[in-house]
């Protein structure tokens, strides 16, 4: 291999404080006294230099400033959100730390939770690794490489091209964000460890059989190694804690980790009468400890989420949760938010999360890519049920097998172990002419790369046509379909047709709506719906909120009455960056989202879901952005979950019916006066009153 090194003037560059080495450090040198597996944070003090740049030849770009930063960080959050000139290419961080003597015989790995998108990493001036693809994690070893009683310098090179042989290939569909954009963590072992470098795995996969309310067996497999010269006879233990502390399993095993290669173990045992992870009603979490112990010392452990679970879908009847029917009220989400890029902490998932909690919605459609580790375990706590996807989107290269190959071990293996993850995705929206080429022989392999490792867990592809018999289709044990109805074709209604359709012609097959919807802006009012003909989705100016409203209101009301689609994926739960497209009267923006991209305000869509999702007692007067009226004589629409809801105009009440469905209030021949009205709705539920208000002004 050829190594590679930097100049001396690069490491004479770098100045940093002692008081923050020892802060930072004390961890690490506590690390020193303990056998067990430490974690340390490694996301303060760096710096950062937006390329392009060559530290190995041109040393006159070292004599710049460096800005300081904390990690997570990414030199695109503005551009990207802009429009299409945003920068794309070459950025760079260094950090220097201390290693003291003290942490010689540990291992010592660094672990990034995602650099967007192709990740080079120089150690004290020495090439050590590379990772390809902005959305996974990686670990990489460092025991050799650093200096023990001095500091150290890393240096990552990050860049965000777009390039065949990475996925996504283009930056059309969403912005591949650069740099260090989610948390680092350095872990420091004892010499028998647990593996680290297993694709940034756990290093153990937990596997559920069997499960009922009566037992569940609970199979666990780890990786070892063994740094040490002699084998090593350890004894692995397996704890599982109930949500109070208390345990409720425990079994060993003596193991001898061979210091040549790995060492597999796999153990299996029961957990009688579990308290089920049920979903958003009740996730019930575990906790399994995987734990190498030695002459009563821990040498290792790891710690993982254990929810006792059991998926089942049905084709043409959903989804089944421990044996009983679970709605799948679905919705997708993208990473980025406005003004901050991809680079969000843990509070703004969290936010993301309960927004989406408070919609209603049971299932999660994670597009296109993986996400940050936090939504993942968020979700397993809150119930949420998760498709992960890795993102082979849009279109195909030709040159990207490899590297979706990898994607999708990385995320299987880094995140099998949530019990919230029920699916795996392994294509969006590409296509072939015949089932011998490029995208459906790829998408095989990728079916087996999830199956292989975690083979009891669903698969899907999507399809952004209406068809079964594509030669793209039908790789994977779920067909998705993508359906843009009275958007990028026909009319909003015709999603009837297309249910029924697949319904009559393929009843034993499993099919999800995957994404549907169309954008909206807040911004524009409409008193009347446009004519759907006549909205260009692709370059048009003017998306009133209205249509998309109306688009919501009658397709959710078909998806309800058809259990054979297993679940419905709206698109999407939020706004999001798209830096090539200026559509809707706002430049780099997909507008298809129910909360707006700063999450501060939700559309009239976002309240009819929660109206037919949430049970919580609510009522929503809509269309109240549509305030400038013309005419005198109109219609009001409420949404609402109560039994009765009665509307007032000027303080008279106009009768109202169902519309779609019985979330749906509408009330005709409402009279306007000129000027001002004062419309509100009224309803109560368990003995309290609930109100909602607006007011339109006729011209």
């Amino acid at each position: 291999m050829e190594m590679k090194y930097y100049t001396p003037l690069f490491f004479k560059r770098v100045v940093w404080s002692m008081v923050v080495g020892v802060l930072c450090w004390g961890m690490v040198n506590k690390a020193a006294a303990q056998n067990s597996r430490t974690v340390i944070t490694f996301n303060d003090n760096w710096e950062f230099k937006k390329g392009p740049g060559d530290f190995g030849k041109d040393t006159s770009y070292l004599h710049e400033e460096w800005e300081k930063i904390t990690v997570p960080h990414t030199y695109n959050r503005t551009d990207m959100q802009l429009d299409k000139n945003f920068y794309a290419g070459d950025a760079f961080y260094k950090k220097s730390f201390f290693i003291k003597n003290e942490l010689k015989g540990k291992r010592i790995f660094l672990r990034f939770e995602g650099v967007g998108s192709v990740a080079t990493i120089y150690i004290n001036g020495r090439y050590l690794t590379e990772h390809k693809g902005s959305y996974a994690a990686f670990a990489f070893e460092i025991t050799h490489t650093v200096k023990y009683g001095e500091e150290n310098l890393i240096l990552v090179k990050t860049n965000n091209d777009a390039r065949k042989d990475v996925l996504p290939v283009n930056h059309f569909l969403f912005p591949i964000y650069g740099g260090i954009y989610r948390p680092v963590s350095l872990i420091v072992t004892a010499p028998v460890n647990i593996t680290v470098t297993d694709y940034a795995s756990p290093g153990i996969y937990i596997t559920q059989k069997h499960v009922s309310a009566k037992r569940a067996d609970i199979q666990v497999n780890a990786k070892l190694e063994n740094n040490e010269a002699t084998a090593q006879t350890v004894i692995l233990q397996i704890v599982v804690k109930n949500a109070s502390g208390k345990t409720v399993a425990r079994v060993r095993k003596n193991v001898l980790v061979s210091p040549q290669g790995t060492t597999y173990v796999e153990q299996v045992f029961p957990v009688n009468n579990p308290h089920l992870w049920n979903g958003i009603k009740d996730p019930y979490l575990y906790s399994l400890t995987t734990a190498l112990i030695r002459d009563g010392q821990e040498l290792d452990a790891v710690t993982q989420p254990l929810g006792v679970r059991r998926f089942e879908l049905r084709a043409g009847d959903g989804m089944y949760l421990n044996g009983v029917k679970y709605p799948m009220y679905g919705v997708t989400r993208h990473q980025d938010r406005w003004q901050y890029g991809n680079a969000l902490s843990h509070a703004q998932h969290e936010e993301d999360m309960k927004i989406i909690r408070e919609m209603g919605a049971t299932t999660i459609r994670l597009a296109h890519y993986q996400q940050a580790e936090d939504m993942y375990a968020l979700a397993d706590k809150m119930g949420l049920l998760i498709w992960a996807e890795i993102p082979f989107v849009n279109t195909t290269s030709y040159q990207e097998s490899e590297n979706a190959k990898q994607q999708m071990t990385e995320l299987v293996r880094q995140n099998r172990n949530h019990p919230s993850i029920y699916i795996w995705g392994m294509h969006n929206e590409v296509y072939s002419k015949t089932q011998d080429e490029h995208v459906p022989v790829l998408t095989r392999e990728l079916n087996d790369i999830a199956k292989t490792d975690d083979p009891d867990r669903y698969t899907v592809a999507v399809s952004g046509f209406g068809e079964m018999n594509r030669p793209a289709n039908l790789a994977a044990d779920v067909q998705g379909m993508n359906r843009y109805y009275g958007w990028y074709e026909g009319r909003i209604g015709d999603l009837e047709k297309w249910a029924s359709g697949l319904e009559k012609s393929y009843p034993a097959y499993k099919v999800m709506l995957t994404e549907y919807g169309a954008d909206g802006n807040m911004d524009q009012s409409s008193e009347t719906l446009p004519d759907p003909s006549k909205i260009n989705p692709v370059s048009g100016k003017f998306y009133p909120e209205n249509y998309q409203t109306e688009t919501h209101i009658q397709q959710w009301a078909i998806i309800e009455k058809h259990p054979y689609i297993l679940a419905s994926y709206l698109w999407n739960a939020f706004e999001f960056a798209v830096p090539m497209w200026n559509r809707g009267g706002v430049n780099a923006r997909n507008l298809k989202g129910l909360v707006s991209f700063d999450r501060k305000r939700r559309k009239d869509a976002f309240y009819w879901y929660k109206a037919n999702w949430n049970p919580e007692p609510m009522l929503y007067l809509a269309n109240r952005r549509d305030s400038i009226r013309t005419q005198d004589t109109t219609r009001v629409q409420a949404f609402s979950n109560l039994a009765q809801v009665r509307l007032f105009v000027n303080g008279k009440e106009v009768k109202g019916q169902y519309g779609v469905n019985k979330k749906h209030w509408i009330f005709e021949n409402v009279t306007l006066k000129k000027g001002a009205n004062e419309i509100e709705a009224t309803g109560s539920a368990n003995g309290k009153q609930l109100k909602d208000r607006m007011t339109w002004i006729l011209q």
